[in-house]
């Protein structure tokens, strides 16, 4: 009767993990290939962008859910941002392929956050050379981003796995950086902490084109984690001083109309700050101010469930240390 239990158990045990195995091949099957909407979009003479989905990360989407670009040079094409998972970036490379001969020379990270990262790898395995932030060594080395690259090996498996790795940079910029690949200038800008630490910002002048990363928004609400609110719309003023012709998000689609359509970003951080405010200055509860703001121009957006209260509890206890 023991042995006949030890055998059921065991069976059953198989079962399970033979329904787990076909569990995810079903979903590389179903999402491999052209089933993603990752297509160059052109807005440029040379400049191209990927557009993410406005929705959370998953298994489903390949955690395809923030935006990467570039710009291709006659000496090599820089791209800007590595997408969410390495399997994007390896689709994203092929993509590049289809456009040009030239190599991917360069990968520059506005952020580091997980959905502009987990790709890097397959850019070094190119030969691409990595710059950053420096404040992104802290990241790198810090608890935070260990553990969020374990639960995202189970997020969003089988496309984040143990063969993912996070990468850092081969040149650590400090303030600021100019880049030259083939006559094309990409002047590099330190604009954090706003949206993270190391926020970068990239101005392409001959393209016209201003890479925002996540300090810009569009068609979502925004995450705001941990951010610096005050230093973001700082950085905001910034991208209005440079004035691009085109500017290109971390998240949304690209703006032929910079000053109008970073005004969403904007007054949504300036509300949040405004609503909480008060509260917080007079510690007073959270649940209470919440409740009392007007959200009502943002709750029919994507993401404002699973992003908003959050934004506003960070905005309210980073108010508190100001």
């Amino acid at each position: 009767m023991a042995q006949r239990k030890i055998e059921m158990r065991g069976s059953f045990l198989r079962l399970l993990f033979f329904g787990f195995l076909t569990q995810l091949i079903f979903i590389a099957i179903a999402y491999a290939g052209d089933d993603l909407p990752l297509k160059p979009i052109q807005v440029a003479p040379h400049t191209y962008f990927v557009r993410g989905l406005p929705e959370l990360g998953s298994s489903r989407n390949q955690n395809f859910i923030s935006n990467a670009g570039f710009v291709i040079t006659p000496k090599g094409v820089v791209v800007i941002d590595a997408l969410g998972s390495p399997v994007l970036a390896k689709t994203l490379i092929s993509e590049i392929k289809k456009l040009t001969s030239q190599k991917v020379v360069a990968v520059i990270v506005t952020h580091y956050h997980a959905d502009h990262i987990y790709g890097l790898q397959e850019f070094k395995k190119i030969g691409a050379k990595i710059y950053a932030q420096n404040q992104g060594i802290s990241y790198l080395s810090s608890e935070p981003a260990k553990q969020r690259l374990i639960a995202s090996r189970i997020d969003f498996a089988p496309w984040i796995n143990a063969e993912t790795k996070l990468i850092g940079a081969d040149v650590w910029i400090d303030q600021s950086y100019s880049l030259t690949v083939g006559g094309v200038d990409f002047k590099i800008s330190r604009v954090g902490p706003a949206h993270a630490p190391e926020d970068l910002m990239i101005d392409v002048p001959s393209e016209g084109v201003l890479f925002a990363g996540d300090l810009v928004f569009r068609g979502r609400i925004p995450f705001v984690g941990n951010a610096d609110s005050k230093g973001w719309l700082s950085a905001l003023d910034q991208i209005g001083r440079i004035n691009p012709k085109i500017v290109i998000p971390g998240h949304g689609n690209y703006s032929i109309n910079p000053v109008e359509d970073i005004r969403f970003t904007r007054d949504y951080l300036k509300y949040l700050r405004e609503a909480m405010t008060t509260a917080a200055i007079n510690m007073d509860p959270f649940e209470e101010a919440y409740q009392q703001a007007d959200w009502s121009e943002y709750e029919g957006m994507p993401l404002f469930r699973a992003a908003n209260r959050m934004n506003a509890y960070n905005v309210y206890l980073s108010i508190q240390s100001e």
